[in-house]
Parts: structure tokens; C-alpha cells; sequence
């Protein structure tokens, strides 16, 4: 098993946001600016790290019947301690920012996703990797779109304004119906890309997605 290959699909080719379509409540509601979703991604990434070196250490000891709810209270645990380290330490607007969300990564499928179908079958050194490459790459979605949602709306990024004359803000990139937009426009964009890129190969595209052959969430009941 290479490390490098765990660590770079989350980036692109098994990106959470843009491949695999995870994570799209906060995605959707936290992007409103660049910095939200920067917060948003590094606690995720946080969460994604330490769950998934727990869960593959403890991935032998703990029965196949329970393991479920013995992931979701490691995750819990992690989820307390970022959003107890975030109200003590991050910026005050930013927490409020993002208010529920924080808390709500516990049943966060990309977090649960990469527990069951990876930490719990790998060693804590692979499943280590494969966390901080799904989170980088959840970061990185969650800067990209809130940063041109950011862009359309105020002619500013992280804040900052880029365009002195931009005086009228374009409300609807900053809305719920401007997220869903953006992310349709992105997604198009990709799917072009590699279906152009598989035609010069003379292959067929077909979009990178779960399985189940890498998850077995279904068999709770199994012994």
C-alpha cells in the first residue's frame, strides 16, 4: 500500500466534495465566505485525524456487532474536543459562524465514511494518511467555493476587498440558492475535464464513487 496514493486521492481523484458528493449540508451552508469554510475544513480535519487513529487502533478489540456506536463515540469525543478548543481559541465570529455544524461533524459521512470503510480494515500509520488527505481535501473544496462565493458576492476573499469599487453586494452567491449554483458550475466543470481527457485515451468515463465493496455499513446484524 502506497502512503502517497492514500494520502493524494482525497485531494482529487476521491475528493469528498467534488467526486464522492460527502459533506454537502456543511459544504452548502458554511460557504458563504472564504474563512468560514477554512474553519469549517481544518475542524473536520481535526476530527478526521484523530478518529481514524483511534478506530484502527482499537479496530481488533472492538466486536463487529458494536462497532458502529463504538465509532460514533470516538468521533463524539473528537467532535467535543475541537468544538470545546474552537470556543476557547478561534475568533468569536467565526464560532458563531458556524454554530451547529461543529458539533454536527459527529454524523458527519465523511468522517463515519472513512472510519468503517478504511480505518477499520488498515494500521494507524495508512489510516493516518488516507484522514489528513480526505480532510485537505475537504478543506481545500470548502476555501474554493466559499472563496468565490465570497468573490461574487462582495469583490473581496478572506475579507479582504479586491475590488474598492464593488459598493452593491450580489446577495444571491451569498444565499443557499447561490451555493447549490456554484457547486453545479464546479461540478460540470470537472466531469467536462475528465470526459474530454478520457476521450484523448480512448476510455469511458466513469465517475469515481462508493461502493460496497469498500463499505460494510450494511451488516450490523452480521456476527
Amino acid at each position: 500500500m502506497s502512503l502517497i496514493k492514500e494520502f493524494t486521492k482525497g485531494l482529487a481523484k476521491e475528493n469528498p466534495v467534488f467526486v464522492l458528493l460527502l459533506g454537502m449540508c456543511p459544504t452548502l451552508a458554511v460557504t458563504n465566505n472564504a474563512i468560514n469554510g477554512l474553519g469549517m475544513g481544518i475542524a473536520t480535519l481535526c476530527v478526521l485525524i484523530g478518529s481514524n487513529v483511534v478506530i484502527s487502533l482499537i479496530r481488533n478489540a472492538v466486536p463487529k456487532k458494536v462497532r458502529i456506536p463504538c465509532y460514533i463515540v470516538v468521533i463524539a469525543s473528537f467532535v467535543t474536543i475541537v468544538d470545546l478548543l474552537m470556543q476557547a481559541y478561534a475568533p468569536r465570529s467565526l464560532y458563531e459562524a458556524l454554530g451547529i455544524f461543529i458539533p454536527l461533524i459527529v454524523v458527519n459521512c465523511i468522517v463515519l465514511g472513512r472510519a468503517e470503510a478504511f480505518a477499520s480494515k488498515n494500521g494507524v500509520v495508512a489510516s493516518m494518511a488516507d484522514a489528513l488527505g480526505m480532510g485537505l481535501g475537504f478543506t481545500l473544496a470548502l476555501v474554493l467555493l466559499g472563496g468565490t462565493r465570497e468573490f461574487f458576492t462582495s469583490g473581496s476573499l478572506f475579507q479582504i476587498k479586491l475590488i474598492e469599487g464593488w459598493s452593491q453586494d450580489f446577495m444571491l452567491m451569498g444565499q443557499a440558492p447561490g451555493a447549490f449554483i456554484l457547486l453545479g458550475i464546479f461540478l460540470g466543470i470537472i466531469n467536462w475535464v475528465n470526459i474530454r481527457k478520457a476521450k484523448k485515451e480512448g476510455r469511458t468515463y466513469t465517475p469515481t464513487g462508493l461502493s460496497c465493496s469498500s463499505c460494510n455499513l450494511c451488516d450490523l446484524g452480521d456476527k
